[in-house]
């Protein structure tokens, strides 16, 4: 099948002279205005590089994004209320804590607090939502999506590239790019203002994901109530994303000047933190108010016993947790998984609503060693192409694409270790010309591109009581067509932003006589 295209939002190529000064200018735009990344190849805390960018906005058609904005808060919902069901994450996880020990390990550490009851009732999800457009009519046409419309052979069909979007993932931990989202909309206004075209700029959505996200860890602090406690940011023993971890904590500050933010490792947490009788945690003689994870989702994480022991530690405190170990768990692969199943999302929000949030889904199956199991199985390998191998783990770089699904599954067999994955339909985007432009070149690669859509909620509440639920910004990453994995901080993307266009989808066709 030939792929749809999107046309770029302005004639392009670009002249050369016109390019290599241009993107001699965006560059330092990058690196001055804080869209910058530390080196994996060179790695040194006094080197900044810019991050890999798209030197223009991508085009994205304007009704999709609003609807992904508004479904936002519904999502929200819709985690949290998995995350307070023990049933429910008992019940999808049951055969995937029998072989990712991982996952298990995270299980266990939920089993304890819950017995031992809840310290802090209060979590704080701060959640990102992925999505790509789906221009596959085979996947899309004839489905409630996307209804196929009947046309006289002798009209002409304007039909745009898309029929539907459809949700890629949810991520409940370390949801990045709350800052490098909004910076490449400062860069990408930048670079039409220089190229002459000032009037496109209301293309370009406002994103106040920044601030949206640091007052949602602002109002988690004010609820634990004491002024002179500390918001805590666990982070890796290495930090490339720099960046956009310190422009959070340098928002929080604006924002509320009161608040300071402090950065431990889980192995600082393991080693110097303490709990009190009355269950506070305590670091460096500093007292905890908000724990906000940027590690501590993949096993590589955790080194020794010592690192969850941290990780239990936390979740035993009064300290508010973002994410809690339940909200966690809701994020995982497997959850999102049994999600999509019949009639589930219908033990959590209302029917109209959950047939809102069905459309959505692409198709996700359980690889369980069952007849359901089994039948994706079948599906998989005769179509591989057709599919996404996906493990429970966080970061990019850990799915499996194409003729590899084959030879993943026929290697995994009958074994049980097939119940640490799901299969996922693979969405196939539209894809649009545009300049990549990377560190590790000297050169901008004009090429064809695919993008995916972010859109970050904050959610705050307890079992019963939601205090806060809204949509807060979003992000873009775009990625060479042929890449699989599209993560900008595991080197696969770049940072981009939408250019929101006017356009009917598939499932309304302009027709011209």
């Amino acid at each position: 099948m030939e792929i749809p295209r999107l046309e770029p939002c302005i004639p392009l190529p670009l002249e050369d002279s016109v390019l290599e000064d241009l993107v001699d200018k965006a560059k330092d735009w990058a690196i001055m205005n804080g869209a910058g990344m530390r080196s994996k190849l060179k790695f040194s805390k006094n080197e900044l590089h810019f991050a890999p960018f798209m030197l223009l906005p991508s085009t994205f058609p304007k009704r999709e994004f609003e609807k992904a904005v508004a479904i936002q808060p519904i999502l929200n919902e819709l985690m949290h209320k998995v995350a307070h069901s023990y049933e429910f994450l008992s019940e999808s996880l049951k055969s995937t804590i029998e072989v990712d020990d991982f996952t298990k390990r995270l299980f266990q550490i939920y089993e304890t607090v819950r017995k031992e009851g809840f310290t802090q009732p209060i979590s704080l999800g701060l959640i990102r939502s992925d999505l790509m457009l789906e221009s596959d009519p085979e996947t899309c046409i004839g489905k409630e999506c996307c209804p196929k419309i009947a046309v006289k052979e002798q009209d002409k069909v304007l039909c745009n590239p898309y029929c539907c979007w459809k949700q890629v993932e949810v991520n409940t931990i370390a949801s990045g790019f709350g800052w490098l989202g909004p910076a490449s909309r400062v860069i990408q206004r930048y670079v039409l203002q220089e190229l002459g075209h000032a009037d496109l700029l209301p293309h370009l959505p406002e994103n106040n994901a920044l601030q949206g996200l640091c007052g949602g860890m602002i109002e988690a602090w004010k609820l634990y109530g004491k002024p002179e406690s500390v918001i805590l940011f666990v982070v890796e023993d290495i930090t490339y994303n720099i960046c956009d971890q310190r422009f959070h904590e340098f928002e929080i500050r604006k924002m509320e000047p009161k608040v300071r933010v402090i950065r431990r490792t889980l192995t600082d947490l393991g080693k110097r933190s303490t709990l009190t009788e009355e269950k506070i945690l305590m670091i460096d003689g500093l007292e905890v108010a908000v724990v906000y994870y940027r590690s501590g989702y993949a096993p590589t994480q955790y080194h020794s016993e010592l690192e969850w022991e941290a990780r239990l530690k936390v979740e035993r405190s009064l300290s508010i947790k973002c994410p809690s170990i339940q909200y966690h768990l809701a994020g995982t692969k497997r959850v999102q998984q049994a999600l999509a199943s019949p009639a589930v999302l219908e033990r959590f929000l209302d029917s109209s609503v959950a047939a809102s949030v069905r459309e959505i889904f692409t198709g996700l199956y359980t690889l369980d060693l069952s007849d359901e199991g089994n039948a994706a199985v079948e599906m998989a390998l005769k179509n591989p192409t057709h599919y996404v191998l996906k493990p429970q783990r966080e970061g990019g770089g850990n799915n499996v694409y194409g003729e590899e699904v084959k030879l993943m599954l026929e290697k995994m067999g009958n074994s049980n270790e097939r119940s640490a994955w799901i299969l996922m339909e693979r969405i196939i985007p539209p894809v649009q010309r545009c300049y990549l432009i990377h560190p590790n070149s000297d050169t901008p690669v004009y090429t064809d591109v695919v993008s995916e859509l972010g859109i970050f909620g904050v959610i705050i509440g307890d079992e019963k009581v939601i205090l806060k639920n809204s949509q807060v910004g979003h992000m873009l990453r775009t990625k060479v067509a042929t890449a699989n994995e599209g993560g900008v901080a595991a080197g696969y993307g770049a940072l981009d932003s939408p250019f929101l266009v006017e356009m009917k989808s598939c499932c309304h066709p302009i027709i011209q006589n």
